[in-house]
């Protein structure tokens, strides 16, 4: 449900004979200027504070069986507006959204015969910028073929940089760190992963950049429809990105759109310290408002599952005689455990044929003989939990599509109202990559297929996400990153103890992440030896605030948890659906602090991570109620502990504290802590 609390659109017009070209944010420190440079091509320059952040970049296509649209333009109109509205997520980081902003708009005419249109719009917020295209209709542009897109963002300094490969098929590669000019992704061909494909010297988005005088920016995009993702190809020389659209082994174009249609955004995140790179709306408030209109029938959640014993070899996916994971009984674990212990939602990975080597593919409606999910969710229902549907698909994207409707109406039957998908390996058909043309349409196609089902997904092996959530609520999470699970069955050691730091100030500014967090069990000799999370338990508690997502799993085994009951009291409590989010301190890549008040209760919640590097952290309490009494429940490292030589040495402690308490805490190397913040009855 969308609710409009405050709305004020103010629109000037250009006179015929000088057109503005110039467009600054609300708050006036952001400014936008366009142009025409001699060859009559066009660019936008960024500054920020006063300084040139975005220098002198162009824009532009290349078209197949077309002349280029880059250069040989005029300025036929344009026009500037404010927009100024709050709006209301119905799940999310917070309730309101201000979503406030000035537009310019700027329409191209190219000056030959054919006089082909397109326009340019820019929305310029107090937290950054977002441009895109616009291809109106006209008489001599049906259809493009676009076998390029040429927007650059020419920077002005060899900023620190935090940057994944640009791979047209998976992002489970960890971030780098390294100055603008020492990008080098082809380094990551080799990586030992289920598929790869990086053609060129590119980054994936969201990539954040940190400058000398204490200058954020990220570059992504928002709004990803119908069109192909976006890297951005590096010149370490020039120190600047232009963007590289993926492609198909199938076409030589890598866009095929009829006219008219707008791209997506192209978006620049501009802030002047690391907390207010979260803090930014920029990514959602770019997106059109709510399609669906009620989406109730999905509810923010913790889960547990039926997964992580499979990647720890206790269990398989598929049906074996003593091993398979996906039972009646087993499940039936999980669903009491979660009863008990306010959790919402059960994940079941291995209940349907098609997982074993000799099966005909995957079957999306008929569970393997060992699994009554009938029975299941009947008993769910009683304890008040249900089941989540799992739908991997094993990249055979042609098949799923044949039996969504069927797999759709099950669940629908069933009242199962959330769903996980999966699509690991290379895709059918063949040719495509996950994060082309063709797959992007098919994300969003049974997004919009399950809204009909009400139906909310959260995707593994997806498109990353770009702000659609507020357009479509039922894309509810993702995965999008390099997981938990590499912890298991990474060669060369895991997720480091700064991976998460990272993520916080990167990924996560794209949207929610189904990380699957609380792992209790930190060494996994029992099942994988040599193996472990590099993170202390502490640390693995706060990624409950820290990480995002509507849908938080408890991810270890059940009997893991029931031998720390303790720290499990945390996962207990912790809500998963926020009024407020403050991100109290923050370096990327070395620590993050984060509270957020979750809605139905009004209690505070808090998680602060750090990476391999210990420090001290005050804590100021002022963001609590005035003339109220608090108990907080701290959960911190213990004075020993440490991500791998003694992960599991946690300390637990009550105090009462008001919004005038200042609070040093102690984190030590891959650790951090969380506090539940309740009022004193």
């Amino acid at each position: 449900m969308k609710k409009i609390l405050g709305l004020f659109i103010l629109i000037s017009f250009s006179c015929s004979k000088e057109k503005v070209t110039n467009v600054t944010s609300p708050d006036n420190k952001i400014s936008v200027r366009f142009n025409l440079d001699e060859k009559a091509s066009p660019f936008y320059v960024v500054t920020f504070n006063q300084q040139t952040i975005i220098k002198k970049s162009f824009l532009g296509f290349d078209l197949e069986d077309a002349n280029s649209l880059l250069d040989n333009f005029e300025i036929i109109n344009s026009s500037t507006k404010e927009f100024n509205e709050t709006w209301q997520m119905p799940w999310g980081e917070q309730l309101d959204v201000v979503n406030h902003n000035n537009e310019l708009r700027v329409e191209l005419q190219e000056k030959s015969n054919l006089k082909r249109r397109l326009n340019l719009v820019f929305k310029v917020y107090n937290d950054g910028v977002g441009f895109r295209y616009e291809f109106p209709e006209q008489d001599n542009l049906k259809e493009v073929l676009i076998t390029e897109e040429n927007t650059e963002f020419n920077l002005t300094e060899n900023y620190k940089t935090f940057w994944a490969p640009g791979d047209w098929d998976i992002y489970e590669h960890l971030y780098n760190t390294t100055k603008l000019s020492e990008i080098n992704a082809l380094n990551y061909r080799n990586q030992p992963l289920a598929q790869t494909f990086i053609p060129n010297n590119a980054v994936n988005t969201p990539v954040t950049l940190v400058g000398k005088n204490g200058i954020h920016l990220s570059i992504h995009e928002a709004a990803l429809l119908d069109y192909s993702g976006m890297t951005l190809a590096v010149d370490t020389t020039n120190l600047s990105f232009k963007s590289t659209l993926v492609g198909s082994r199938n076409t030589s174009y890598k866009v095929k759109r009829q006219l008219p249609f707008r791209t997506p955004w192209r978006t620049i995140q501009i802030t002047d310290n690391a907390p207010d790179l979260i803090h930014s709306n920029l990514i959602v408030n770019l997106n059109e408002s709510n399609k669906l209109g009620d989406v109730s029938s999905f509810k923010p959640t913790k889960y547990t599952g039926v997964w992580w014993e499979m990647h720890l070899g206790k269990s398989t996916w598929n049906l074996t005689k003593d091993k398979h994971g996906a039972t009646t009984e087993n499940v039936k674990r999980f669903i009491d455990f979660s009863a008990k212990n306010n959790i919402g939602g059960v994940l079941v990975e291995g209940w349907n044929k098609g997982w074993g080597p000799n099966e005909g593919g995957f079957d999306f409606v008929t569970p393997y003989k060992d699994y009554d999910i009938q029975e299941l969710v009947k008993y769910a229902n009683q304890k008040g939990v249900e089941i989540i549907m799992h739908h991997e698909t094993y990249g055979n994207v042609t098949t799923y599509e044949k039996q969504q409707d069927t797999a759709f109406a099950l669940m629908k039957s069933l009242g199962i109202h959330v769903l996980k998908t999966g699509y690991v390996g290379n895709l059918t058909p063949e040719g495509e990559y996950h994060h082309g043309q063709f797959m992007v349409n098919h994300y969003n196609k049974t997004i919009e297929k399950a809204a009909k089902y009400q139906i909310a997904i959260n995707a593994h092996e997806p498109i990353k996400p770009t702000g659609l959530r507020r357009t479509y609520p039922n894309t509810i999470s993702r995965e999008g990153l390099r997981g938990q699970e590499f912890n298991v069955w990474d060669p060369k050691g895991g997720n480091p103890p700064e991976h998460l730091p990272i993520i916080a100030f990167t990924r996560m500014l794209a949207g929610p992440i189904d990380y699957t967090p609380g792992i209790f069990h930190i060494k996994f000799d029992n099942y994988k030896k040599g193996k472990q999370v590099n993170t202390t338990l502490a640390h693995q508690l706060a990624l409950y605030v820290v990480i995002y997502s509507p849908v938080q799993m408890a991810a270890d085994l059940v009997e893991h948890y029931e031998a720390n009951p303790a720290p499990l009291e945390f996962i207990k409590d912790v809500g998963v659906d926020w009024e407020t989010t403050k991100v109290l301190n923050g370096e990327v890549g070395d620590f993050v602090t984060i509270v957020r008040k979750e809605r139905k209760t009004g209690d505070w919640f808090l998680g602060s991570i750090t990476d391999e590097n210990a420090r001290e952290i005050e804590i100021n309490f002022d963001f609590l109620d005035d003339e109220i009494t608090y108990e907080a429940k701290i959960y911190k490292d213990g004075e020993n502990a440490h991500w791998n030589k003694n992960p599991l040495d946690i300390l637990i402690e009550k105090i009462d504290i008001n919004n005038d308490a200042k609070i040093k805490f102690s984190l030590k190397e891959g650790g951090g802590f969380a506090i539940s913040i309740k009022k004193k009855i």
